[in-house]
């Protein structure tokens, strides 16, 4: 199975949550994974750059394997290039066309 998180919370700890949840989907034996992704937007930018309060939660998540993209769109928006990101956070084009990319490859869609 293969599943793509979306973080595009608000609330700094909707957040912070989303990364557990992550995280316990990551630890999880009982569920067969084959690839794990996190897609940042909006406010949940936040969450992947390299000052925020959850960073040690995003470098340990890229260091399980999960695939975390950032939304180039919303990083314009915010002034923000991909040095102000955690390193190995990836970008593409938009958030919503990365998402619709992996919804489109099989990834189950879920939105903590």
């Amino acid at each position: 199975m293969r599943t793509v998180v979306h973080l595009i919370q608000d609330d700094a700890e909707d957040r912070k949550s989303a990364l557990a949840i992550t995280k316990n989907l990551t630890e999880d034996d009982s569920v067969e994974l084959d690839a794990v992704a996190v897609v940042a937007q909006g406010p949940g930018i936040e969450a992947v750059r390299n000052d925020a309060a959850v960073s040690e939660h995003v470098e340990s998540l890229l260091d399980d394997g999960v695939s975390i993209t950032a939304c180039q769109n919303t990083m314009d928006m915010h002034d923000l290039t991909e040095a102000d990101l955690v390193d190995g956070i990836q970008t593409a084009p938009s958030g919503v066309g990365e998402l619709t990319r992996l919804q489109s490859d099989g990834y189950a869609y879920i939105r903590p």
